[in-house]
């Protein structure tokens, strides 16, 4: 599946709507970066646009950006840094139009929306089964399976650092998770804002120290990334798959463009035009992978430990910090994973709601949902980290087939609610969307 089905498939859909929607992850980016600032706003109706991408970003900016990044180089070798590259940029296509397809048929839900590609399957494709089994998955694979790798990243680093026993911080974990997934998504939605920026910053900061003490040795390790991706020794010796296979295994991972994921916050975001949040879900994917992935494979680059089969996953990164910085690194790192996984935990929490509610709005459901989520925390927390990194990958190349084909089917509509933005735009307007506005659009429950 990893090795021929999916690196098809990421690759040709992304750059099939890099070419249908003429760039737009790159000629629009002022625009995502406007947008941002707009979407600050507080709104009584949902959530705002800017929380909704504090929620993604939340979900995207986890363990893949620490843990991730260094399992692809100790596995891939540093060619794989340059797929993840790869894939953020041609991928950002991808999630800026699963995002506004999420927005053009996400439904009102109490004072918030929902929605995501369970709805857009369902109401598109008038395939609801397909919808269904893409619920069923996307709750397994984040509420569960990505759950158990946030909560292992976050236990071996406090283990590795302070010494602390792993069932005491599994017994923690557990309890927090419980008191804010029980809360609801405005809560969600509070918690990611405040923690997602304090943290991204935090650590962005560190990795640009780090870059500008070792200034003379960057050129160097930016040549390696490139030459290792493409090199004749890599060729020779049958690691080029491993570095492509692993640099876009762990890409997705860590940006999840694509994967059908992010438009489930996507949705929940109240914005006059579904682009506007199609444009920042884009924006997203290069945060994550070029800032922050890259910052963690500059670390472990410039250290020099990537060589060593010794370690792997955060201790790679942390031991690659200590060399760095000194001793303290690694401790101010653990703190770091703990926020960055943690948010993880909670972002991903959501959208397994978000699909629960779409198989069958049931309060029984949902609960029975949240003590699961709860559950595997704690058992995410002890057990080991090949087996939970394995689950994720397999749950989530799953999930991922299943959108791709649904987007490239049906991402059409999306295109041309791209032309009436930037119609709008170029006529001075703040877009504001009917779904008039699209020809012959059916199943959309909104924007009357």
């Amino acid at each position: 599946m990893w090795s021929y089905i999916l690196i098809v498939l990421l690759i040709g859909v992304g750059l099939y709507f890099t070419f249908f929607t003429k760039f737009v992850q790159f000629k629009m980016i002022g625009e995502m970066f406007r947008l941002l600032g707009e979407g600050t706003k507080s709104n009584k109706k949902g959530i705002s646009s800017f929380q909704a991408f504090c929620i993604s970003t939340a979900s995207r900016v986890g363990t893949g950006n620490l843990a991730g990044v260094a399992i692809a180089i100790t596995v891939g070798g540093p060619g794989a840094v340059f797929w993840m590259w790869l894939i953020a940029l041609i991928g950002s296509a991808s999630a800026f139009i699963e995002s506004t397809l999420a927005q053009i048929y996400k439904v009102k839900d109490g004072d918030t929306f929902r929605g995501g590609p369970a709805y857009y399957m369902s109401k598109a494709l008038n395939a609801r089964w397909m919808g269904v089994a893409f619920a069923v998955i996307i709750t397994l694979t984040f509420g569960l399976a990505f759950n158990s790798v946030q909560a292992n990243t976050i236990t071996s680093a406090f283990h590795a650092s302070f010494g602390v026993n792993k069932i005491v911080m599994a017994i923690i974990l557990s309890v927090v998770t419980g008191i804010i997934i029980f809360g609801g998504i405005k809560r969600v939605a509070k918690v990611s804002e405040i923690v997602v920026p304090i943290m991204a910053g935090a650590y962005i900061l560190i990795a640009l120290f780090i870059m500008i003490t070792n200034i003379t040795e960057l050129p160097g390790v930016i040549a390696l990334i490139v030459k290792s991706a493409f090199g004749y020794s890599e060729v020779a010796g049958g690691t080029l798959g491993a570095a492509m296979m692993n640099g876009i295994k762990r890409g997705l991972f860590s940006n999840e463009a694509g994967m059908g994921s992010a438009p489930n916050a996507a949705a929940a975001a109240d914005v006059s035009h579904p682009v506007k949040q199609g444009l920042i879900q884009s924006l997203g994917v290069f945060v994550d992978t070029l800032v922050i992935c890259s910052s963690t494979a500059f670390i472990i680059l410039l250290s020099g430990l990537y060589t060593s089969k010794e370690q792997d996953g955060i201790v790679l990164t942390q031991t690659a910090l200590e060399t760095s910085l000194g001793s303290w690194a690694g401790i101010f790192l653990s703190v770091i994973v703990l926020l960055f996984a943690f948010s993880s935990i909670v972002g991903n929490y959501y959208y397994g709601e978000s699909n629960i509610e779409f198989i069958q709005s049931n309060k029984i459901w949902l609960n029975v949902y949240r003590v699961a989520v709860v559950v595997m925390v704690a058992f995410g927390s002890l057990a080991s980290l090949k087996f939970v990194w394995n689950l994720a990958d397999l749950l989530m190349g799953i999930m991922a087939i299943f959108n791709l084909i649904a987007i490239a089917l049906i991402g059409k509509i999306a295109v041309a609610a791209l032309d009436d933005y930037i119609k709008q735009r170029k006529q001075g307007k703040n877009p504001v969307f009917q779904k008039s506005s699209i020809k012959d659009l059916k199943n959309v429950d909104l924007w009357d």
